[in-house]
């Protein structure tokens, strides 16, 4: 079974600034080579940003075209998520871009409420699981990691993708959910994070990280940089025929 090459940036944003992220981005993997995906933070255009009105426009048709660009010239995935305008409404939405492909989203269904994010924008309804190069991956979005029945794995994906804007006073929470998420899903978990203070002055301290199918999690502390690891599915296969606890879930709908 083929194993892949993840590469994920975890890096500061700047605030509501889409041409400065896009060219710090652009500048970050400018030499990055021989990865199959790449993971991007959370709104990784404009931070955190309750302006949707005023940014998501842009951010949609620049973000998407950057996104489609770099995923041709690097052949490879691109993860992450951005203000969205569909139809007169506003998500926050990750996209799925790959060589030769038209882009697959998924609308982010738990909307931020503390930080009134279920306010200015629209909530999503379902998931997404994407087949790429033989894995099974599905990508979700920040708050989403708080809530166990929407991310149970009910369809066999092999990695369990997060990306973040989580600040640093939950930064307890975030390391000891990513684990649970990767140990009650047998599935590898990837977290990307954001690092920095945000124009709200909230501080995000990084620690992105790939959790293993046990639990077992190497952390990426809160350097500005790319990471790279190369994943085997292989191995996870064998431990799900060895321990399957997957045959034993529970069936439920989700409303």
């Amino acid at each position: 079974m083929q194993a892949l090459n993840f590469s994920v940036v975890q890096t500061h944003l700047f605030w509501e600034d889409i041409d400065a992220n896009l060219l710090h981005l652009s500048d970050m993997l400018g030499d990055i080579q021989d990865t199959d995906v790449i993971i991007l933070p959370e709104m990784f255009t404009t931070g955190f940003s309750m302006q949707p009105e005023k940014f998501a426009a842009v951010s949609t048709e620049k973000g998407l075209a950057w996104m489609q660009h770099l995923a041709e010239q690097k052949e490879a995935a691109v993860i992450g998520s951005l203000m969205f305008e569909k139809e007169g409404l506003y998500y926050n939405a990750l996209v799925f871009a790959s060589a030769g492909n038209v882009p697959q989203f998924y609308f982010k269904r738990h909307l931020f409420s503390p930080g009134e994010e279920s306010r200015h924008y629209t909530k999503g309804t379902e998931r997404l699981t994407v087949e790429y190069k033989g894995w099974r991956i599905c990508p979700l979005i920040c708050y989403d990691l708080r809530f166990p029945v929407f991310s149970r794995n009910t369809d066999a994906y092999d990695v369990l993708i997060y990306v973040a804007n989580w600040p640093e006073k939950r930064d307890y929470a975030w390391q000891q959910l990513l684990k649970a998420r990767a140990i009650e899903n047998q599935a590898y978990v990837i977290a990307c994070n954001r690092i920095g203070e945000d124009g709200n002055r909230v501080k995000h301290a990084g620690n992105s990280a790939i959790i293993n199918y046990m639990g077992e999690a190497i952390g990426f502390g809160s350097d500005d940089k790319v990471y790279r690891f190369n994943l085997d599915k292989s191995s996870l296969g064998e431990y799900r025929i060895q321990f399957p606890v997957l045959d034993d879930r529970d069936d439920f709908l989700i409303k």
